[in-house]
Order: C-alpha cells, then sequence, then structure tokens
C-alpha cells in the first residue's frame, strides 16, 4: 500500500511541483484554501482545527507548506493567518496520528546573517578575495536573525514544532527552504547562493519522508549543491540523507 501523504497549500510554487511529482510514489491528498483548475485538491483551512484532523485522517506524512510566503508580509498577516495556520496543522496532524510533518520553515530565519561579511558580498556577486570553500556555512546551530515578521513567525513555528516533537512524539522536521523559482534556475546575484532546484527540492523532500522516525525533530536548510551557497547542509545529510546534486553555477553562462 502507498503511503499516504497529505500536502497543504498546494496551490503555491513548491506546492504545485510536489502535487504533480510525488504522485508517483505516494498517496496524496492535496490541501489549500484557493481553488485553481487543473488540480484535485481539498478546499481547507487548517486553521480550522477539526477539519484539518479529518482531512488528515489516514495519513502518515504532512507536508506543511499552508502560509502567506511574501517574506515582506505584515505582523497582522503573520498573527492572523500564518502561526494559525501552522500551530492549526501540527494540533490537527498530532489528534488525527500523524507519524510526521515537514514543516515548510525559511531561509529568512536566518536572513540578517546576510547584512554581514562575507554573506553581503556573495549576495551581491562580489566574489574577488573569496574562497567558496573556506566560507562559513550558517547551521541551525547558529542563533536565529530573522529579517522580518514572517521570518518571525517561522522561527516561532519551529519552536512551536520542537514542543509537539517533545511533548507529543510528533516527528517534525524543518526545512529552511532556499530560493525556488517557477523556471528553475537563479534571477539574482543572490539566488545563485541560494537556489533550491526542483529536483532537488523532491530529492529533499523524498529524504524527510523515508527519514526514520527516529528523527524526532531537526531544523534542515533546504537548498542545492551551489559553489557559492552559505547555508550548511551537513545536517540534512547527518539525519534524512539528503544529497543535492545540481549546482545554480551551470546556469551563470546561460
Amino acid at each position: 500500500m502507498m503511503e499516504r501523504i497529505a500536502i497543504t497549500g498546494a496551490a503555491g510554487l513548491i506546492g504545485t511541483v510536489l502535487s504533480q511529482r510525488l504522485g508517483e510514489r505516494y498517496e496524496l491528498r492535496t490541501l489549500d484554501r484557493a481553488r485553481r483548475s487543473g488540480l484535485l485538491r481539498r478546499r481547507e483551512d487548517t486553521r480550522r482545527i477539526a477539519l484539518t484532523q479529518t482531512a488528515f485522517s489516514g495519513c502518515q506524512t504532512v507536508i506543511d507548506l499552508a502560509a502567506d510566503g511574501s517574506s515582506d508580509i505584515s505582523w497582522s498577516a503573520v498573527t492572523e493567518g500564518n502561526i494559525p495556520a501552522t500551530l492549526g496543522t501540527f494540533e490537527g496532524a498530532r489528534r488525527a496520528g500523524v507519524r510526521r510533518v515537514i514543516f515548510a520553515s525559511s531561509n529568512h530565519v536566518t536572513g540578517l546573517y546576510e547584512r554581514d561579511e562575507p554573506y553581503a558580498s556573495i549576495c551581491a556577486g562580489r566574489y574577488e578575495g573569496l574562497d567558496p570553500a573556506a566560507i562559513p556555512k550558517i547551521s541551525s546551530e547558529f542563533p536565529i536573525r530573522p529579517d522580518g515578521p514572517y521570518a518571525v513567525g517561522k522561527a516561532a513555528s519551529e519552536a512551536a514544532g520542537r514542543w509537539y516533537a517533545e511533548e507529543h512524539g510528533l516527528s517534525v522536521i524543518c526545512l529552511r527552504i532556499g530560493t525556488v523559482y517557477r523556471d528553475d534556475r537563479p534571477k539574482s546575484q543572490r539566488g545563485f547562493a541560494t537556489l533550491l532546484t526542483h529536483d532537488d527540492l523532491l530529492r529533499l523532500i523524498h529524504a524527510c519522508i523515508e527519514a526514520p522516525l527516529e528523527v524526532g525533530f531537526g531544523v534542515l536548510y533546504g537548498v542545492s549543491a551551489n559553489t557559492w551557497r552559505y547555508w550548511d547542509i551537513e545536517e540534512g545529510r547527518r539525519l534524512v540523507g539528503y544529497e543535492p546534486l545540481d549546482d545554480a553555477e551551470q546556469w551563470r553562462q546561460a
């Protein structure tokens, strides 16, 4: 029997990629507040916990993408929308007996490090005098430095995930996702460091789904094997066996 996976926020860019490509291996239940033609999806608001519990019934894993993904959203959008939607997902998953939630956090949780060197120069494409192999990689061990209300909300949701993992035994893997483009190629100098290709996104999600339940909680960076990346992927390798294969440099001269 195929494992049943629920995807919240399935109408967004990442949700669409996953909905189109995970179905070969898993039975999918796709949820979103929005309707969009061409996709089979339940219309669901995860802030409604009782209905979310029902929607998750029989699912082994939930991939939680339900949020306003704009990094410049207001405090009210975070406190009235994003955080309640994530808490509804965690609680609905707990009540439904889901084994694991894969939570789409954000690289913006540590976004203010990009004001510092060498990260500021890398984001601007100023590479002179820099050795990509010597860049100190930002890991989940670094103190958080959120760069706005959106990022604060994601950091709070990571903390909630840890509580659900330790208090209720729900396996929670938080992914600080890099930059995913609709046409799957970098569009800025920063993007050459932060790109997460669609193929590597699938590799990351597969790894998180298949990881043993002994992985009770983790915070991982979702980024491709870019030459100029400044986020650490060793934790992903160690915890779930994530091995990205793509490098944004292939588009440097394209």
